[in-house]
């Protein structure tokens, strides 16, 4: 815990104005304590110098040299100045390159001696280029280990590390410890203060191994603590009491629930039966089977009288599962409305009203579902479908129309268990690790530009069969910075190869709400046989006819996310294909999409993208769900993690001796918690 007086503003520090201040803020920096919990993305070794005559090509290193030659500017062309001067150390002269660097010229002096650090380019001749520069006695950023921090405009590697030696030295040795002393000896933990100062300035490795695990620790303990805590308090609260048996609803199925299914209907049973309220995700792949397993937790809770509220994040994907649950509640006398934003006004006040008296007994809907004019008589389960397009607050919303409802929530997500357990650490768990038998492969390939006109050509073959297709691009609109497709340009190229304009739809994230459904209806309808689109067709609609996804650029996206796009053909009985068309030559990226090719199970693809890319990349932005860890990282500290669920379990379990001032500390730490939204499903 840093101290009040520490949490003064960012401007305290010298050098830090309003301007200064402002660029601190747009990386989330306002306070001092806030500037020490600014940990560095990466470090480099800049106390190790070597010979001219030793140096590698694209190797970033140091050297100690005198400067031979004065500084030369040219203007090679408009907004292009390079600057460039000759160094030597007795084994060989380097030249130093500088790209629009207007002060080079009067910083350095032709015959001192300086230390010099960049990237060395050995062809056409060698150069250093854009070398950072001090003299030997400053010892300033050279000649030692280096932190490299997340930077924003405004805000150089050297104006951060000169702020945090700053507040490293205004706080030294005064910064209280969070983590009880007991905690610390039990765990070997280094204290705050010493952690603090060799996580930003190491030592050496061991100093700052040291110090990760510890700052690690106190992160993932305190993460750990509050959903915990948030679990106790679930576990208080007096839930529906739902006792019907499922047997009825399961021996009406068309077909037979596989052994996943019926494992994970079972774990919802016996939740909806417990005294305390459940809160549980079902986690599985696209085709696995989660409705059904949703539908028969709304049989249990409908046959104890209870209603249920079922969300999910389209109206299109809303009347899938509209269409989907009257099918399969037609033999139960289930009542049914659907709720969405476009329904007519007369309409709209009518299901209102058969949802406010009851009538109705499951409610499916979008975002309309958390209306204030949306009451219920006796809500006992709330469902969320996607959870992660969801929001904490939305879901408080839905669970608020209740008395302490029953809550379950679904992904199309697979994510490692023990992962899952730490994500979604205030929600139990279930895996539908099982796909129903039957389910078609679908063929994958991973080819390279020359195959173009092979893949229209075997597009043009399927469109003209009645069949469907996506391309999906990574952008939206092209840009000058890259040359990845985007799907507004996307369509002129189509046009090129023959297609026709009229059969070809466009999705992407910037379409308002009711556009994209329009274009995603017209689709599913067979009025397009061509949906060109961005990722927001990830989490999609059931188009039987669609049988061939092509992905533009497809080394630019994760693993996971190639499997949950592969997913959306293959619904239905012709054969599919997964095209993966790149651009890039680099073995990574080869070998990436090769895995895609010979694996099929979503649960085995994750687990490869973990490895491969880590959590952040993996879960995306922040809407996905990922814990915000500022230096814990969920896939390489699994060790830490076994560690802290077992401290934080002994400290609310009262097992870890505390003082006073201890409990309080952590009780205020839990407490930001929570008021930083630590429910993150």
């Amino acid at each position: 815990m840093i101290n009040p007086e520490f949490s003064s503003s960012i401007t305290a520090l010298s050098g830090v104005g309003e301007k200064r201040a402002a660029a601190f803020a747009r990386l989330g920096i306002f306070t001092v304590a806030d500037l020490l919990t600014h940990y560095p993305r990466a470090y480099e070794n800049r106390g190790i110098c070597k010979k001219i005559i030793e140096l590698s090509h694209e190797e970033t290193v140091c050297i100690r040299a005198v400067v031979s030659s004065s500084v030369k500017t040219s203007i090679i062309r408009k907004n292009l100045r390079v600057s460039t001067a000759r160094v030597s150390d007795g084994t060989g002269f380097i030249e130093l390159v500088w790209f629009n660097n207007r002060f080079i010229e009067g910083r350095l002096k032709k015959g001192e001696t300086y230390l010099f650090f960049g990237k060395v380019q050995l062809t056409p001749k060698k150069q250093m280029h854009t070398p950072i520069f001090e003299h030997p006695e400053e010892r300033k950023q050279l000649g030692k280990i280096m932190p490299i921090y997340p930077l924003t405009e405004g805000i150089t590697e050297s104006i951060l590390a000169d702020c945090m030696s700053q507040a490293l030295r205004f706080c030294q040795g005064q910064i209280k410890d969070s983590l009880p002393s007991t905690l610390r000896n039990q765990f070997q933990l280094c204290e705050i203060n010493y952690a603090l100062e060799n996580i930003h300035f190491p030592q050496d490795g061991n100093a700052y191994r040291i110090a990760r695990r510890r700052l690690a620790f106190e992160e993932l303990f305190f993460f750990q603590t509050a959903l915990f805590s948030l679990k106790k308090r679930q576990n208080r609260c007096q839930p529906p009491h739902v006792k019907a048996d499922i047997t009825p609803f399961i021996d009406s199925l068309p077909f037979r629930p596989t052994g996943a299914q019926s494992r994970v209907m079972a774990e919802i049973a016996r939740d909806l039966s417990a005294p305390c309220v459940m809160n549980r995700l079902v986690c599985g792949d696209v085709g696995s089977g989660k409705t059904v397993v949703a539908a028969a937790a709304v049989y249990a809770a409908v046959k104890s009288g209870y209603q249920v509220a079922f969300m999910a994040p389209t109206e299109i994907l809303a009347a899938q599962h509209f269409n989907n649950l009257k099918k399969l509640f037609a033999p139960h006398n289930v009542t049914i409305e659907l709720l969405s934003g476009s329904l007519p006004a007369k309409q709209k006040r009518e299901t209102l009203a058969r949802i406010k008296d009851g009538t109705t007994k499951l409610a499916v809907g979008t975002h309309a579902l958390l209306s204030e004019d949306v009451a219920f008589a006796n809500l006992g389960l709330a469902i969320t479908d996607e959870q992660h397009r969801f929001g904490v607050d939305q879901r408080r919303l839905l669970t608020d129309k209740g008395e302490n409802p029953h809550v379950l929530v679904m992904s199309a997500t697979p994510i490692p268990r023990t992962l899952a357990l730490i994500v979604y650490g205030d929600l139990d768990v279930s895996m539908i690790d099982e796909l129903p038998p039957g389910r078609q492969k679908i063929e994958t390939f991973a080819v390279n530009e020359s195959y173009r006109k092979r893949i229209y050509d075997f597009l043009k073959k399927e469109l003209a069969q009645g069949r469907q297709a996506y391309i999906v691009c990574p952008l939206v609109e092209d840009s000058e910075l890259t040359e990845l497709q985007s799907v507004t340009a996307y369509i002129k190229k189509l046009e090129q190869y023959g297609f026709t304009a009229s059969s070809v739809g466009i999705l992407h994230g910037k379409l308002k709400g009711a556009e994209k459904d329009k274009v995603m209806t017209a689709f599913k309808n067979g009025e397009l046989s061509l949906l060109v689109a961005t990722t927001v067709i990830e989490v999609g609609v059931d188009v039987p006819g669609a049988t061939i996804m092509l992905i533009e650029n497809a080394e630019r996206f994760g693993l996971s996310q190639l499997h949950q796009l592969r997913g959306r053909v293959g619904r239905g009985n012709q054969k599919s294909y997964c095209i993966l068309l790149s651009q890039s030559s680099q073995e990574a990226a080869i070998a990436r999409l090769s895995v895609m090719k010979k694996e099929s199970d979503g649960f085995k693809i994750a687990e490869e993208d973990l490895k491969q890319r880590g959590p952040g990349e993996f879960f995306g932005t922040r809407q996905h769900g990922l814990p915000q860890f500022r230096i814990a990282s969920l896939y390489s500290d699994m060790a830490l993690l076994e560690q802290t669920t077992k401290a934080a379990r002994d400290y609310l379990d009262n097992k870890t001796p505390c003082t006073p001032e201890e409990k309080t500390q952590i009780t205020k730490k839990i407490d930001a918690l929570f008021n930083n939204r630590v429910t993150i499903s």
